[in-house]
Formats: C-alpha cells, structure tokens, sequence
C-alpha cells in the first residue's frame, strides 16, 4: 500500500530536483525570457512545497480522527467493513454470471 505514496512522493521530489538544476544549469543564460521563466518556475515549487504540507497535514489529521473514531467505535467499524465486503462480493458475482452468459 505504501508502494504508490513513495511513488508519488518520489516523482515529487524528482521533478523538484529537476526543476532546481533546470535553475542551476540557466543561471547564467542572460534574456528577459529566461529570467521570467525562472521567476515563475520558482514560485511553481514553492507552491508546490505548500500545497504538499498541507495535503500531508490534512492527511495525518484525517487519519488520527479516523483512528479515533475505530477506537471509540470497532464493532460499528466492523459491521460496516463486513456490509461493505458483502455487497462488492455480491456485485462482483453478480458482474462475473453475466459476463458468462
């Protein structure tokens, strides 16, 4: 489960990498355009680093009420995992007989 979340991070943290020697290796190129292009190509990944700690924040802090909630609750949590269980099963059979036809 965890194999997209690094995944994705890593593909994050690449493309940062990227972007920072795009900036490094277009230092000294002189232009009115490429100075512009860096500028905005700064404040992308700087967006992009705050967009990141919130969305991992809201994650943590959905997980700890989630985890809360099991806590106070795990027969309930049980019986909707059970509910749930059963109807994908029922519906994945239900798909499998008609496709058999």
């Amino acid at each position: 489960m965890n194999k997209p979340k690094e995944s994705t991070g890593g593909d994050i943290s690449e493309l940062a990498e990227d972007a920072r020697a795009l900036m490094a290796a277009t230092a000294d190129v002189a232009g009115e355009k490429v100075s512009e292009a860096r500028k905005r190509l700064a404040a992308a990944l700087e967006r992009a680093k705050e967009i990141a700690s919130d969305v991992r924040d809201q994650a943590v802090k959905s997980a700890k009420v989630v985890d809360q909630k099991v806590r106070e609750n795990p027969y309930q949590v049980l019986a909707i995992g059970v509910a749930a269980g059963v109807l994908i099963g029922y519906f994945a059979a239900r798909r499998c007989s008609r496709n058999d036809d």
